[in-house]
């Protein structure tokens, strides 16, 4: 297979840990014999120094040019620290989620069974853990309209029928193929939007009578995904709801710089970590690049390249089980950089069939399988 690949590292990390997914992909090119072509492009801080804008107009001919987006983080201090700047990072991200449309997000949550002591939460509340969180990414507050004075503020939450029912029928197929299940998230007795949002819900599940739909309150949502996680299967959610949740969801994997991301429609496809840019962290060789490898192995999934994003998800079982990951994890060994975690992830995968690390070797650099 032929793909045409965006590759947007950004700011902080962002460009450590996009180094390694594409250092996956590349193995993954050679391994089954596609031929994947990598194109990079400015956004968010990185941009805005350069050009002047978080999303130039060139990145944006390159990623509707793409077959996929491979993203990695955006964000700097610099901007966090003015609530004035007119431009903003993240007003990058933004803006390619709406000039692309990309209203699906979808984030798995995954309690790995080699991490679960790692989880603040007590291992017999997460355990096998398995939550699809789909979260409406295009509308909402993030995108309503904004008012700002010295004495006063407003962003308004906007949703349409239209917006909901797309999103939701993509929710409900993924029930459908999972353990048939889909609780909406909203806050109906105090929001309006909510309300249009359980109404257009009910009456799309006529159309899917093999799915169970329950309803939670986003505050209740809240504390049931730390008491009781195993509960969920789908979850459906707006923008803002879906950010929070998701983020709330890094609690039971043990780190966020594990949880993936796909941002989709039906013309274009982007993947990312959900994890921010972390500028403190930048070049320090501490960055958890396996979201953003299993970020690229949800891109691969997404073109039917099943096979091949098996054997990455093996590859990042396996470094885990070996304990070679960076520090947020606090595994055995504390010298485990970014690029080391790459390059194991991309020697399993030349050698899927070695299973003895040479640690010597690792420790040296050489990431090793023998």
């Amino acid at each position: 297979m032929k793909l045409n690949i965006a590759v947007l590292p950004g700011d902080g990390i962002g460009p450590e840990v996009t180094a390694q997914a594409v250092k996956v992909l590349k193995a993954i090119a050679m391994e089954f014999g596609h031929i994947f072509t990598f194109n990079k492009a400015l956004v968010g801080a990185a941009a805005i120094e350069q050009t002047g804008s978080a999303l130039p107009e060139e990145t944006i001919s390159i990623c509707k040019k793409a077959d996929a987006i491979l993203f990695g983080a955006i964000g700097s201090a610099k901007y966090d620290i003015d609530p004035d700047a007119e431009i903003r990072p993240e007003h990058g991200l933004l803006g390619l989620r709406k000039s692309l449309d990309l209203y699906a997000n979808i984030r798995p949550v995954i309690a790995y069974e080699d991490l679960l002591n790692k989880s603040s939460l007590k291992i017999k509340q997460i355990r096998d853990t398995n939550i699809l969180i789909y979260r409406e990414l295009t509308g909402g507050l993030y995108f309503g309209e904004k008012k700002l004075t010295n004495d006063a503020a407003s962003d308004i939450c906007e949703y349409s029928r239209f917006e909901i029912e797309r999103i939701a029928h993509l929710a409900f197929k993924a029930a459908q193929t999972r353990k048939r299940k889909l609780t909406l998230v909203d806050k109906a007795n105090a929001l309006a939007t909510s309300r249009l949002w359980r109404k257009v819900v009910q009456e799309l599940a006529t159309q899917y009578p093999d799915v169970k739909l329950e309803f939670l309150y986003i505050d209740n949502a809240a504390m049931e995904l730390i008491i009781n996680p195993r509960q969920f299967d789908v979850i459906l959610t707006e923008n803002m709801f879906g950010d929070i949740l998701s983020e709330e969801a890094s609690v039971i994997v043990g780190t966020i710089g594990l949880l993936a991301s796909a941002s989709i429609n039906e013309k274009h496809a982007m993947f990312e970590p959900i994890h921010g840019a972390y500028g403190k962290f930048a070049n320090k060789g501490v960055a958890n690049p396996i979201a953003s490898i299993l970020s690229a192995a949800m891109l691969l999934e997404h073109f039917g390249l099943d096979q091949e994003a098996a054997l990455v998800r093996k590859a990042v079982d396996k470094s885990l089980k070996l304990h070679i990951t960076t520090p947020d994890l606090n595994m055995k060994y504390d010298n485990i950089s970014t690029t080391k975690v790459g390059d194991f992830i991309e020697d399993f995968i030349n050698n899927p069939e070695e299973t003895n690390l040479n640690f010597k070797n690792i420790h040296l650099g050489q990431s090793t399988i023998i």
